[in-house]
Parts: C-alpha cells; sequence; structure tokens
C-alpha cells in the first residue's frame, strides 16, 4: 500500500513524527512511561506487578486508554467510509487539543488523552478495518527492515526497505524533536503537537487519495 503511493508514504512518515514527537513528551511528563509504545509500558506493568508497585497501575491505565484509542479510532473511521483518514486524524487532533489544554491542570487527564490520540492514530491507515502499518510502533518496521536487509545479501527482492527506514526515521526525528520542545517548553510543547496533527488532517482531506 505505502510502496504504491508516494503520497500515502509521506503521510505515514509525518504521522510516525508525530507519533515520536507525543511519545516524548509523554515519556517526559511520565517519567518513563510511554504513550505510543505499549510494548515498553507492558514490560513496566509486568515489572510493578512483581514489585508490586504503583507503577503497575500508571503502565495498566496507559495500555487501557491506548486500547481504548483504538477504538474509538475504528469506530469514527467505520463511520466517516471514504473520509476515515481525515476523519481519524480530526479525533487524534481534537484528543490532543484536549491534552493541550489540560496539561497545566490535570496531567494525568492529559496523558489519558495523549495516550488515546496515538491509539486512534493507527486507524488512520486501517485497510478494510485492519490496521496494518504500525505509525506509533517501529518493532514490525525494524523486523521488516532487517529482513529486507537479509534478502537483499542473498540475492532476493528487499525493495521495501525505504519504507521501513522512513518510518522509523520519522519515528525518531519526532522523538528527539519532542524532547528539545518538551525541554524549552514543557508541556505547552503539546500545542506544537496538536497544531501538526491539524495540518495532517487537512492535507489527508485535500491531497491523500481516499481509501478503496
Amino acid at each position: 500500500m505505502l510502496r504504491s503511493d508516494a503520497r500515502l508514504l509521506n503521510l505515514a512518515i509525518a504521522l510516525s513524527a508525530l507519533a515520536g514527537f507525543v511519545d516524548a513528551l509523554g515519556f517526559l511528563t511520565a517519567g518513563g512511561f510511554f504513550v505510543s509504545f505499549m510494548s515498553g509500558n507492558s514490560t513496566r506493568l509486568a515489572v510493578g506487578i512483581s514489585e508490586g508497585s504503583s507503577a503497575a497501575l500508571t503502565a495498566a491505565g496507559l495500555i487501557a486508554g491506548f486500547v481504548t484509542g483504538v477504538v474509538l479510532g475504528g469506530l469514527v473511521g467505520h463511520r466517516a467510509g471514504p473520509h476515515r483518514r481525515p476523519a481519524v486524524l480530526g479525533l487524534v487532533t481534537a484528543l490532543l487539543l484536549m491534552a493541550a489544554l489540560a496539561a497545566p491542570i490535570s496531567p494525568t487527564f492529559a496523558l489519558a488523552a495523549m495516550v488515546m490520540a496515538m491509539g486512534a492514530e493507527n486507524a488512520a491507515l486501517a485497510d478494510n478495518g485492519e490496521v496494518k502499518v504500525g505509525l506509533t510502533y517501529m518493532t514490525g518496521a525494524l523486523v521488516r527492515l532487517g529482513q529486507a536487509l537479509a534478502n537483499r545479501l542473498t540475492g532476493k527482492d528487499a525493495s521495501h526497505w525505504r519504507v521501513d527506514l522512513g518510518l522509523w526515521s520519522g519515528l525518531m526525528t519526532g522523538a528527539i524533536t519532542g524532547a528539545f520542545a518538551y525541554a524549552r517548553l514543557g508541556s505547552s510543547a503539546l500545542w506544537i503537537a496538536a497544531g501538526l496533527a491539524m495540518v495532517l488532517t487537512v492535507l489527508a482531506a485535500r491531497f491523500v487519495p481516499a481509501p478503496r
């Protein structure tokens, strides 16, 4: 899907950058927990349970919020039909705006809105209701990149490596930028994330072909 449409690939990379930006903000706000990377939170949950610490509750809450966001994104996308991408990204924008508004008053509510936004974002590029491209987590992309390198070394087709490298690079760029922004602006950096999500919503509506 991404290999055949440059505009869709560019949108996916930009969304990965948004996820990296927001995840860096969440990580620094929550003291080592994630709002887009649930494998890390699952490990924190397991360790917290074994130690009997409150970290388990935090991790469990973030995981539940992420799944809730995925459900909301899927429902909005289903209702929107051919307008799924801008509709889902509109939901992401709304949640990030809520997070930015809530951050000075209730960091906990802001984290909840951030993690739901990241869950919902994955539904933006869903194909027939199935999420085939992870935008907020890169383990799969790195596995596919490694497989492509192995294929290249053995003389097989490895043409998709640029897609996976692009997604990972987007997330890394966003995370680095998010960390710098947080160091200078604190939670106010969420307004940047919300603004970027708004821009991507408009671009998705105007320039990215509608899903079939």
